[in-house]
């Protein structure tokens, strides 16, 4: 295998520190999670007690002032893990950053502190029913009434919608403005008119809660407003390379956990007198596997080079994000059917793994969306 240059010893030293955090922290519980729709807050302040949220945000917060490789590697080992529940990418990776790099010096005074050490859990609220991957269809609305925004409307998917203490929300400040009209508020969940659905029942990803979360008339300081009004689908553009960075990063590393079961499982099992690992099919079929996602890691390596240097564009991204979460796809499906009928039996982890991996081309942007902003580029669109 190609060694692996962007980490160095302290980063690995840190990766040590958090394959025992899964190990210990989340694995023994997440099947319990997966029954329950949601993992404990318990886990979030012990991830924050540990260092591992937020990492990137400045020391002054209480963050360790750490390059995004140091986020990276968190997600790359849950991803391995198969540790679908903790929403903390779309946490660290995501909501903080719209405050890191937009928010006001007294956004950040009064929310990293507590986003860094898991007393306070973000959630990033864009899709609604009826607006999805196209933000500028989106409609709910935040007028102004003096020295605060009314907000009202409603959003679907939402990652740690029930767990939430604040959402980073996209509306509308100009409903005649398209994409200018958008703008980003910071809504407490402990609002008057501000509402959660039900947790979704969903196909995978079964210990993350996920939610509809309803705003009616709901009252809050135009000082909760990230930027000027109608900067939010520019400040949604500057972070979407990072999100979908941040969902290769994990799909890559929930193959390599994949195959590194798989293997393992393909030496053990018997058919007709011999081992999986010893027919030709799999040992081609995971050579190839084993050859794409190698191949596809020093790809997203350098995505990750290039986030640490801020220089990550938006149309690479998407090409990380849309090969990254294909391939985990092919290596659940592929992978699965070296076991037969126990892969489709839940007391496999493979079983998880196969229905968590569906949802990677869909979230974060369909692939459909990413080959069209690559499309684009190409032909100068």
């Amino acid at each position: 295998m190609i060694p692996r240059s962007i980490f160095t010893e302290e980063h690995e030293l840190y990766r040590d520190s958090v394959r025992r955090f899964i190990a210990t922290e989340i694995t023994p519980h997440h099947r319990q999670w997966e029954k329950e729709g949601k993992v404990s807050r318990e886990v979030w302040l012990k991830a924050g007690a540990a260092g591992f949220l937020c990492s990137n945000a400045p020391a002054e917060f209480g963050g360790a002032g750490a390059d995004f490789k140091y986020n990276a590697i968190f997600t790359e080992e849950l991803g391995r893990a198969g540790a679908t529940g903790p929403g903390f990418a779309v946490h660290s990776d995501m909501a903080a950053s719209y405050i890191l790099n937009f928010g006001s010096p007294e956004q950040k005074a009064e929310w990293l502190p507590k986003m860094i050490s898991g007393e306070a859990i973000a959630a990033i609220a864009l899709t609604e029913p009826g607006a999805g991957s196209d933000l500028k269809a989106i409609k709910t609305t935040a007028v102004r009434e003096g020295d605060d925004y009314v907000i009202n409307g409603q959003k679907v998917y939402i990652s740690n919608g029930q767990l939430c203490d604040l959402v980073i929300l996209a509306c509308k400040t100009d409903s005649q403005a398209g994409a200018r009209g958008m703008t980003f508020i910071i809504v407490e969940t402990d609002r008057p008119g501000f509402e959660r659905g039900r947790n979704l029942e969903k196909l995978g990803l079964k210990a993350q809660d996920t939610s509809e979360l309803f705003f009616t008339d709901v009252r809050v300081p135009v000082a909760n407003r990230i930027g000027e009004e109608g900067q939010g689908f520019a400040i949604a553009m500057h972070n979407l390379a990072e999100e979908r960075l941040s969902i290769a990063v994990s799909a890559i590393g929930a193959c390599e956990g994949i195959l590194d079961y798989t293997i393992a499982y393909t030496k053990e099992r018997k058919v007709f007198g011999q081992s999986v690992a010893e027919f030709q099919n799999t040992r081609f079929k995971i050579a190839e596997l084993m050859a794409q996602t190698q191949a596809l890691r020093v790809f997203v390596d350098r995505c990750v080079e290039l986030a640490v240097d801020k220089s990550l564009d938006p149309t690479t991204a998407a090409m990380a994000k849309m090969l990254a979460g294909e391939l985990q796809c092919r290596v659940a499906d592929e992978c699965l059917q070296f076991y037969g009928g126990y892969g489709y039996m839940m007391e496999y982890q493979i079983a998880h793994a196969y229905l968590d991996a569906r949802i990677r081309r869909i979230a974060g942007g369909s692939s459909e969306v990413m080959r069209e902003i690559i499309s684009r580029k190409v032909f100068g669109r």
